[in-house]
């Protein structure tokens, strides 16, 4: 057998990095205050983090401002709205509750980031209360926060994530349908269907 190479050995974070300015450790909060409800009445887009035994999972998650909602200093609430209806963050959540979520607010250097833990939740006022126009989402995500915190927008600035010259154009990359007819063996006329479906529902059917 060859020669097996030792493993390397865990870095020392400690000695790498410099412990964060007291500033920082001060602004880690429990519980909201006005400064987090200005920014949560402003949000139109997070990620969510899940986790549990079988895997972890990201998923973005978007509505107009405010589809966050405050319910108090510890709690929030939002709808979960048709995605690919593999749900997993909501099958982790039955499992492990705990849950993060970082929020990008457009043209800004900032961003916002919950833990906590989360419940899925179908109660009827609440959902009801978390309507976009006449739709009603059949369950909500309820988060109790255990921290919540500014984070830098370096990584958007690295990125240049809100420069007009980073936008990439539609011809650049294989389509949604391109992509899908290739992985199922289909032909060029099926990714034109697939397609057009896909355009149809990311424009019109958002909520159902």
């Amino acid at each position: 057998m060859p020669p097996q190479n030792p493993p390397s050995p865990t870095p020392d974070l400690d000695r790498l990095y410099d412990p964060p300015m007291e500033h920082v450790q001060k602004a880690v909060m429990t519980e909201l205050i006005a400064f987090h409800a200005d920014y949560l009445a402003k949000a139109t887009f997070f990620c969510l983090a899940t986790g549990r035994a079988a895997g972890l999972d990201a998923s973005p998650r978007g509505g107009p401002p405010g589809f966050v909602k405050a319910l108090d200093a510890k709690t929030i609430a939002f709808a979960d709205w048709p995605g690919n209806n593999r749900i997993e963050s909501m099958r982790n959540l039955l499992e492990d509750n705990r849950l993060g979520m970082l929020f990008l607010f457009p043209g800004l250097d900032v961003f916002m980031r919950i833990n906590g833990c989360g419940r899925v939740s179908d109660d009827a006022d609440l959902c009801a209360s978390l309507a976009e126009g006449t739709k009603i989402p059949k369950t909500a995500i309820v988060v109790s926060v255990n921290e919540v915190l500014f984070h830098c927008g370096k990584a958007v600035n690295r990125a240049k994530l809100w420069a007009p010259e980073s936008r990439i154009g539609r011809g650049v990359l294989p389509t949604p349908g391109q992509v899908l007819a290739a992985m199922t063996k289909q032909d060029a006329s099926a990714a034109e269907a697939i397609d057009a479906h896909y355009d149809h529902a990311m424009r019109n059917d958002l909520y159902g």
